[in-house]
């Protein structure tokens, strides 16, 4: 990983969509070699993916909201895992030491629909002995976006 990939990626993660000529003159390298540079590092999964960030208030899904979940001794945490991934409103899912739990972070339209999905949906999830909610009152900051240094 050279200089010009670090910037090439800097510049990505700001703007996906940007073609490969205005890559080229940013870091002043030709469009063929910025496109065959991306396209390595994407072979080499280095780069995983593009995707699109959606207004979360256009689809009425505004409230962000963290939950402990704790499981049972002897849970299977892959299932466990698995099972709390497969819920839509699911954005992460996380296993985090201390008490052996899960963190997750979902998105619902408000806090009606947020007790639905836990009482309904989450802790019914086989090895889930309970839950602990931590609603979201205003965001500082959120992004999906690596350091690069």
């Amino acid at each position: 990983m050279d200089k010009l990939n670090l910037k090439i990626l800097k510049i990505l993660q700001q703007k996906a969509r940007i073609p490969n000529i205005e890559v080229s003159r940013m870091i002043n390298l030709a469009p063929s070699a910025v496109l065959e540079r991306i396209r390595k590092m994407e072979s080499q999964g280095i780069i995983d993916g593009y995707e699109v960030r959606l207004n979360p208030k256009r689809f009425n899904c505004s409230q962000i909201a963290f939950i402990k979940v704790l499981i049972s001794p002897q849970s299977d945490i892959t299932s466990i895992g698995a099972a709390l991934s497969r819920l839509e409103e699911v954005q992460e899912v996380h296993f985090i030491a201390g008490e052996d739990c899960f963190m997750v972070k979902v998105r619902t339209a408000g806090t009606p629909e947020l007790e639905i999905l836990l009482r309904t949906r989450i802790l019914t999830i086989e090895g889930i002995q309970a839950s602990r909610t931590f609603p979201v009152l205003s965001t500082a900051k959120e992004t999906a976006q690596i350091p690069i240094r």
